[in-house]
Protein backbone atom coordinates (compact mmCIF):
# COMPACT_ATOMS: atom_id res chain seq x y z
CA UNK A 1 0.00 0.00 0.00
CA UNK A 2 0.86 3.34 -0.73
CA UNK A 3 -0.21 6.61 0.86
CA UNK A 4 1.03 10.32 -0.69
CA UNK A 5 -0.49 14.08 -0.88
CA UNK A 6 -1.22 14.99 -4.58
CA UNK A 7 -0.96 18.75 -4.66
CA UNK A 8 -0.48 21.15 -7.20
CA UNK A 9 -0.67 24.70 -8.39
CA UNK A 10 1.37 26.78 -5.24
CA UNK A 11 2.57 29.27 -7.23
CA UNK A 12 4.78 30.71 -4.73
CA UNK A 13 5.31 34.45 -5.94
CA UNK A 14 2.43 35.21 -7.47
CA UNK A 15 2.38 39.20 -7.79
CA UNK A 16 -1.52 39.85 -6.38
CA UNK A 17 -1.00 43.31 -8.25
CA UNK A 18 -4.74 44.47 -8.23
CA UNK A 19 -4.10 44.63 -4.41
CA UNK A 20 -3.09 47.38 -1.93
CA UNK A 21 0.29 46.49 -0.67
CA UNK A 22 -0.40 45.41 2.81
CA UNK A 23 -2.84 42.83 1.47
CA UNK A 24 -0.75 42.00 -1.02
CA UNK A 25 2.42 41.29 0.88
CA UNK A 26 -0.32 38.75 3.34
CA UNK A 27 -1.47 36.94 -0.05
CA UNK A 28 1.78 36.38 -0.82
CA UNK A 29 3.14 34.80 2.83
CA UNK A 30 0.24 33.04 3.01
CA UNK A 31 1.64 30.24 0.17
CA UNK A 32 4.26 29.77 2.21
CA UNK A 33 2.35 29.05 5.04
CA UNK A 34 -0.03 26.69 2.28
CA UNK A 35 3.13 25.08 1.96
CA UNK A 36 4.01 24.64 5.84
CA UNK A 37 0.26 23.25 6.15
CA UNK A 38 1.46 20.57 3.08
CA UNK A 39 4.37 20.01 4.73
CA UNK A 40 2.91 18.89 8.84
CA UNK A 41 0.07 17.09 7.06
CA UNK A 42 2.29 14.61 4.99
CA UNK A 43 3.96 13.96 8.13
CA UNK A 44 0.90 13.95 10.50
CA UNK A 45 -0.80 11.24 8.10
CA UNK A 46 2.68 9.18 7.63
CA UNK A 47 2.50 10.07 4.14
CA UNK A 48 5.03 8.02 1.32
CA UNK A 49 5.39 11.07 -0.79
CA UNK A 50 4.18 14.46 -1.77
CA UNK A 51 3.67 14.54 -5.34
CA UNK A 52 3.31 18.51 -6.70
CA UNK A 53 1.59 18.28 -10.37
CA UNK A 54 3.05 21.79 -11.38
CA UNK A 55 3.43 25.28 -11.17
CA UNK A 56 4.86 25.29 -7.69
CA UNK A 57 6.07 28.43 -8.92
CA UNK A 58 4.17 31.08 -10.72
CA UNK A 59 7.13 32.01 -12.67
CA UNK A 60 10.92 31.16 -13.43
CA UNK A 61 12.06 34.63 -12.23
CA UNK A 62 11.05 33.92 -8.56
CA UNK A 63 13.61 35.93 -6.33
CA UNK A 64 15.98 33.69 -4.01
CA UNK A 65 14.59 34.55 -0.61
CA UNK A 66 10.85 33.28 -2.07
CA UNK A 67 12.87 30.07 -3.24
CA UNK A 68 14.58 30.01 0.09
CA UNK A 69 11.07 30.46 1.96
CA UNK A 70 9.60 27.51 0.05
CA UNK A 71 12.51 24.71 1.04
CA UNK A 72 11.85 25.96 4.28
CA UNK A 73 8.42 25.56 4.37
CA UNK A 74 9.03 22.11 3.02
CA UNK A 75 11.22 20.83 5.56
CA UNK A 76 8.37 19.99 7.74
CA UNK A 77 8.35 17.06 5.56
CA UNK A 78 11.20 14.97 4.95
CA UNK A 79 10.13 13.75 1.91
CA UNK A 80 10.16 12.60 -0.52
CA UNK A 81 8.63 15.38 -2.56
CA UNK A 82 7.89 15.14 -6.04
CA UNK A 83 7.87 18.36 -8.16
CA UNK A 84 6.75 18.50 -11.98
CA UNK A 85 7.43 21.62 -14.16
CA UNK A 86 4.15 22.92 -15.34
CA UNK A 87 3.24 25.89 -17.96
CA UNK A 88 4.42 28.64 -15.23
CA UNK A 89 7.78 27.19 -14.04
CA UNK A 90 8.63 25.18 -17.30
CA UNK A 91 11.83 22.73 -17.60
CA UNK A 92 14.06 25.47 -19.14
CA UNK A 93 17.90 25.34 -19.31
CA UNK A 94 17.70 27.83 -17.15
CA UNK A 95 15.11 28.21 -14.37
CA UNK A 96 13.80 27.98 -10.89
CA UNK A 97 14.92 24.17 -10.71
CA UNK A 98 18.26 24.78 -12.02
CA UNK A 99 18.17 27.04 -8.63
CA UNK A 100 16.15 24.73 -6.20
CA UNK A 101 18.80 21.96 -7.19
CA UNK A 102 21.25 24.07 -5.59
CA UNK A 103 19.88 25.03 -2.67
CA UNK A 104 18.09 21.91 -1.68
CA UNK A 105 19.67 19.74 1.15
CA UNK A 106 18.54 16.65 2.74
CA UNK A 107 16.35 18.62 5.04
CA UNK A 108 13.77 17.34 2.65
CA UNK A 109 14.57 14.84 -0.46
CA UNK A 110 13.36 16.51 -3.06
CA UNK A 111 13.43 15.29 -6.49
CA UNK A 112 12.64 17.53 -9.50
CA UNK A 113 10.50 15.67 -11.99
CA UNK A 114 12.03 17.12 -15.38
CA UNK A 115 12.39 14.11 -17.48
CA UNK A 116 9.94 11.78 -18.89
CA UNK A 117 11.21 8.57 -17.15
CA UNK A 118 9.97 6.60 -14.17
CA UNK A 119 10.35 7.85 -10.70
CA UNK A 120 10.03 4.35 -8.40
CA UNK A 121 9.01 4.92 -4.54
CA UNK A 122 9.23 2.44 -1.27
CA UNK A 123 12.23 0.44 -2.96
CA UNK A 124 10.08 -0.30 -6.60
CA UNK A 125 6.16 -0.55 -4.85
CA UNK A 126 4.96 2.30 -6.58
CA UNK A 127 6.56 4.40 -10.15
CA UNK A 128 5.47 7.80 -10.70
CA UNK A 129 5.30 8.76 -14.50
CA UNK A 130 6.31 12.31 -14.98
CA UNK A 131 5.25 14.64 -18.16
CA UNK A 132 6.93 17.59 -17.32
CA UNK A 133 6.34 20.77 -19.39
CA UNK A 134 9.51 22.02 -21.26
CA UNK A 135 7.92 25.26 -22.30
CA UNK A 136 4.82 27.27 -21.32
CA UNK A 137 2.60 25.66 -23.99
CA UNK A 138 2.62 22.29 -25.84
CA UNK A 139 0.02 21.07 -28.48
CA UNK A 140 0.48 17.17 -27.81
CA UNK A 141 0.11 14.86 -25.12
CA UNK A 142 3.27 15.05 -23.16
CA UNK A 143 1.64 11.76 -21.20
CA UNK A 144 1.19 9.53 -24.17
CA UNK A 145 4.34 7.85 -23.29
CA UNK A 146 2.95 6.72 -19.91
CA UNK A 147 1.18 4.08 -22.01
CA UNK A 148 4.38 1.83 -22.83
CA UNK A 149 6.27 3.03 -19.95
CA UNK A 150 8.03 -0.42 -18.10
CA UNK A 151 7.71 0.10 -14.57
CA UNK A 152 8.62 -3.12 -12.06
CA UNK A 153 5.55 -5.73 -12.07
CA UNK A 154 4.42 -5.52 -8.80
CA UNK A 155 4.19 -1.88 -8.97
CA UNK A 156 1.51 1.11 -8.30
CA UNK A 157 1.62 3.29 -11.59
CA UNK A 158 0.86 6.44 -10.43
CA UNK A 159 0.72 9.23 -13.29
CA UNK A 160 1.66 12.76 -12.81
CA UNK A 161 1.18 15.56 -15.70
CA UNK A 162 0.03 19.32 -15.49
CA UNK A 163 -2.68 20.39 -18.28
CA UNK A 164 -6.20 20.21 -19.79
CA UNK A 165 -8.04 16.84 -19.65
CA UNK A 166 -9.57 16.92 -22.77
CA UNK A 167 -13.28 17.33 -23.47
CA UNK A 168 -14.03 17.62 -19.72
CA UNK A 169 -12.69 21.16 -18.91
CA UNK A 170 -14.61 24.39 -20.03
CA UNK A 171 -13.87 25.43 -23.53
CA UNK A 172 -11.27 28.42 -21.95
CA UNK A 173 -9.51 26.02 -20.29
CA UNK A 174 -8.10 23.88 -22.91
CA UNK A 175 -6.06 26.06 -24.98
CA UNK A 176 -2.63 24.11 -24.15
CA UNK A 177 -1.51 21.17 -23.35
CA UNK A 178 -3.45 18.47 -23.54
CA UNK A 179 -4.38 15.17 -21.33
CA UNK A 180 -6.51 12.56 -22.84
CA UNK A 181 -9.32 11.86 -21.09
CA UNK A 182 -8.87 8.37 -21.19
CA UNK A 183 -4.91 8.40 -20.28
CA UNK A 184 -5.55 6.47 -16.88
CA UNK A 185 -6.91 3.39 -18.63
CA UNK A 186 -4.80 3.27 -21.62
CA UNK A 187 -1.41 3.64 -19.50
CA UNK A 188 -2.77 1.07 -17.27
CA UNK A 189 -2.53 3.77 -14.38
CA UNK A 190 -3.66 3.09 -10.54
CA UNK A 191 -3.97 6.98 -9.58
CA UNK A 192 -3.21 10.29 -12.10
CA UNK A 193 -2.41 13.43 -10.40
CA UNK A 194 -2.85 16.49 -12.18
CA UNK A 195 -2.81 20.26 -11.83
CA UNK A 196 -3.57 23.09 -13.79
CA UNK A 197 -7.20 23.74 -13.16
CA UNK A 198 -7.11 25.17 -9.83
CA UNK A 199 -10.46 23.24 -8.39
CA UNK A 200 -10.52 19.79 -6.48
CA UNK A 201 -12.56 17.53 -8.59
CA UNK A 202 -12.53 14.02 -10.40
CA UNK A 203 -12.53 14.44 -13.53
CA UNK A 204 -12.31 11.15 -15.28
CA UNK A 205 -11.95 7.59 -13.85
CA UNK A 206 -8.76 7.55 -11.20
CA UNK A 207 -7.82 11.03 -12.63
CA UNK A 208 -8.18 13.41 -10.02
CA UNK A 209 -7.26 17.76 -10.10
CA UNK A 210 -6.10 18.54 -6.89
CA UNK A 211 -6.66 22.06 -7.05
CA UNK A 212 -4.33 25.08 -5.54
CA UNK A 213 -4.04 24.54 -2.18
CA UNK A 214 -4.47 28.12 -1.06
CA UNK A 215 -7.17 30.30 -3.50
CA UNK A 216 -6.43 33.17 -5.39
CA UNK A 217 -9.39 34.00 -7.38
CA UNK A 218 -12.90 34.24 -6.65
CA UNK A 219 -14.17 30.23 -8.56
CA UNK A 220 -16.92 28.33 -7.84
CA UNK A 221 -14.77 24.80 -8.54
CA UNK A 222 -13.81 23.74 -4.69
CA UNK A 223 -10.10 25.54 -4.41
CA UNK A 224 -8.28 25.07 -1.27
CA UNK A 225 -7.49 21.44 -0.55
CA UNK A 226 -5.05 18.98 -1.25
CA UNK A 227 -5.90 15.14 -2.27
CA UNK A 228 -4.63 12.73 0.05
CA UNK A 229 -4.88 9.16 -1.68
CA UNK A 230 -4.00 5.63 -0.50
CA UNK A 231 -3.66 3.16 -3.04
CA UNK A 232 -3.46 -0.59 -1.88
CA UNK A 233 -2.18 -3.03 -4.82
CA UNK A 234 -1.83 -2.90 -8.57
CA UNK A 235 -5.72 -2.33 -9.98
CA UNK A 236 -6.96 -1.36 -6.85
CA UNK A 237 -9.51 1.26 -6.44
CA UNK A 238 -7.67 4.56 -5.15
CA UNK A 239 -9.36 6.06 -1.80
CA UNK A 240 -8.98 9.89 -2.24
CA UNK A 241 -9.80 12.31 0.82
CA UNK A 242 -10.01 15.93 -0.15
CA UNK A 243 -8.46 17.55 3.07
CA UNK A 244 -8.63 21.66 3.71
CA UNK A 245 -5.81 23.53 3.11
CA UNK A 246 -6.56 26.67 2.53
CA UNK A 247 -7.34 30.05 5.03
CA UNK A 248 -8.78 32.69 2.63
CA UNK A 249 -12.24 32.77 1.44
CA UNK A 250 -12.74 34.01 -1.56
CA UNK A 251 -16.56 34.34 -2.80
CA UNK A 252 -18.54 35.66 -5.36
CA UNK A 253 -22.20 36.89 -4.20
CA UNK A 254 -24.62 38.20 -6.48
CA UNK A 255 -27.25 40.14 -4.45
CA UNK A 256 -30.57 42.55 -5.77
CA UNK A 257 -31.58 44.86 -3.94
CA UNK A 258 -35.27 46.33 -4.58
CA UNK A 259 -36.53 49.12 -2.59
CA UNK A 260 -34.29 48.16 0.59
CA UNK A 261 -31.01 47.03 1.88
CA UNK A 262 -32.15 44.15 4.05
CA UNK A 263 -30.42 41.18 1.93
CA UNK A 264 -26.97 42.73 2.15
CA UNK A 265 -26.89 42.96 5.76
CA UNK A 266 -28.20 39.09 6.24
CA UNK A 267 -25.74 37.88 3.55
CA UNK A 268 -22.78 39.77 4.32
CA UNK A 269 -23.88 39.24 8.45
CA UNK A 270 -23.46 35.09 7.45
CA UNK A 271 -19.91 35.15 6.35
CA UNK A 272 -18.69 32.78 8.97
CA UNK A 273 -14.87 34.16 8.70
CA UNK A 274 -14.91 37.89 7.35
CA UNK A 275 -11.32 38.90 8.34
CA UNK A 276 -10.19 36.47 5.98
CA UNK A 277 -12.45 36.46 3.08
CA UNK A 278 -12.18 38.73 0.07
CA UNK A 279 -15.70 39.16 -1.41
CA UNK A 280 -16.67 40.49 -4.97
CA UNK A 281 -20.10 41.90 -4.64
CA UNK A 282 -22.36 42.27 -7.30
CA UNK A 283 -25.05 44.09 -6.71
CA UNK A 284 -28.07 44.76 -8.92
CA UNK A 285 -32.21 46.54 -8.53
CA UNK A 286 -32.74 49.73 -7.84
CA UNK A 287 -32.80 52.06 -4.33
CA UNK A 288 -34.20 55.31 -3.19
CA UNK A 289 -31.63 57.82 -2.21
CA UNK A 290 -32.53 56.88 1.64
CA UNK A 291 -31.84 53.25 1.18
CA UNK A 292 -28.76 54.68 -0.89
CA UNK A 293 -26.90 56.68 1.50
CA UNK A 294 -28.18 53.52 3.87
CA UNK A 295 -26.04 51.08 1.50
CA UNK A 296 -23.16 53.29 0.91
CA UNK A 297 -22.58 53.19 5.09
CA UNK A 298 -23.34 49.50 5.31
CA UNK A 299 -20.53 48.76 2.29
CA UNK A 300 -18.26 50.98 4.38
CA UNK A 301 -18.93 49.09 7.40
CA UNK A 302 -17.63 45.87 5.66
CA UNK A 303 -15.00 47.47 3.88
CA UNK A 304 -13.74 47.55 7.26
CA UNK A 305 -14.39 44.28 8.54
CA UNK A 306 -13.37 42.02 5.11
CA UNK A 307 -10.07 41.17 4.26
CA UNK A 308 -10.95 42.38 0.45
CA UNK A 309 -14.33 44.07 -0.99
CA UNK A 310 -14.87 44.97 -4.31
CA UNK A 311 -18.34 45.79 -5.34
CA UNK A 312 -19.60 45.84 -9.42
CA UNK A 313 -22.82 48.62 -8.70
CA UNK A 314 -23.29 48.36 -13.04
CA UNK A 315 -26.86 47.09 -12.33
CA UNK A 316 -28.03 49.01 -9.57
CA UNK A 317 -29.62 52.10 -10.26
CA UNK A 318 -30.66 55.00 -7.89
CA UNK A 319 -34.46 55.77 -8.55
CA UNK A 320 -35.17 58.52 -6.36
CA UNK A 321 -38.88 59.13 -5.09
CA UNK A 322 -41.16 61.64 -3.98
CA UNK A 323 -39.94 61.62 -0.77
CA UNK A 324 -36.46 61.88 -1.65
CA UNK A 325 -37.18 64.87 -3.89
CA UNK A 326 -38.55 66.77 -1.39
CA UNK A 327 -36.59 66.59 1.05
CA UNK A 328 -33.85 67.48 -1.31
CA UNK A 329 -35.84 70.68 -2.65
CA UNK A 330 -35.85 71.79 0.93
CA UNK A 331 -32.27 72.40 0.85
CA UNK A 332 -32.84 74.84 -1.60
CA UNK A 333 -32.64 73.03 -4.97
CA UNK A 334 -34.71 74.25 -8.49
CA UNK A 335 -37.29 71.04 -8.90
CA UNK A 336 -36.52 71.25 -12.47
CA UNK A 337 -33.31 70.75 -12.35
CA UNK A 338 -33.72 67.83 -9.52
CA UNK A 339 -35.91 66.30 -12.56
CA UNK A 340 -33.37 66.50 -15.11
CA UNK A 341 -30.92 64.36 -12.77
CA UNK A 342 -33.12 61.86 -11.80
CA UNK A 343 -34.23 61.34 -15.41
CA UNK A 344 -30.59 60.98 -16.19
CA UNK A 345 -29.94 58.40 -13.06
CA UNK A 346 -32.74 56.20 -14.34
CA UNK A 347 -31.70 56.08 -18.22
CA UNK A 348 -28.97 53.25 -18.56
CA UNK A 349 -28.06 54.67 -21.94
CA UNK A 350 -27.53 58.11 -20.94
CA UNK A 351 -23.93 58.45 -20.54
CA UNK A 352 -24.12 60.87 -17.70
CA UNK A 353 -26.39 58.16 -15.34
CA UNK A 354 -23.37 58.04 -12.87
CA UNK A 355 -23.02 61.72 -12.78
CA UNK A 356 -26.54 62.38 -12.52
CA UNK A 357 -26.72 59.77 -9.84
CA UNK A 358 -24.00 60.98 -7.27
CA UNK A 359 -25.32 64.49 -7.94
CA UNK A 360 -29.04 63.80 -6.56
CA UNK A 361 -26.80 61.43 -3.76
CA UNK A 362 -24.39 64.02 -2.84
CA UNK A 363 -27.65 66.97 -2.50
CA UNK A 364 -29.64 64.35 -0.41
CA UNK A 365 -26.00 63.14 1.88
CA UNK A 366 -25.67 67.77 2.07
CA UNK A 367 -29.32 67.91 3.36
CA UNK A 368 -29.39 65.01 5.23
CA UNK A 369 -25.76 66.51 6.82
CA UNK A 370 -27.77 70.03 7.44
CA UNK A 371 -31.10 68.15 9.04
CA UNK A 372 -28.77 66.10 11.78
CA UNK A 373 -26.83 69.60 12.46
CA UNK A 374 -30.12 71.65 12.92
CA UNK A 375 -30.80 69.14 15.20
Amino acid sequence: MIRFLHTADWQIGKPFGGYEPDRRGELKAERFRAVERIAALAASRACDAVLVAGDAFDDNQITDRELNRTLDAMAGFQGPWILLPGNHDAALGVSVWTRLRQRATAAAAIRVADRPEPILLKDGEAAVLPAPLTRRHEGADLTAWFDGAQTPSAAIRIGLAHGSVANRLPEKAESGNPIADDRADRARLDYLALGDWHGFVEIAPRTFYSGTPEPDRYPANRPGHVALVEIDAPGAAPRVERVETGRFDWRRLELRVDGGIEAVGEALGGLPRPGDTLLDLVLAGSLSLRERVRLDEALAHWAARLFDLRVDERELFDAPDEEDLDRIDIGGFVRAAVETLRAKAADPADPERKAAALALRLAYAEHRRLGQEGA
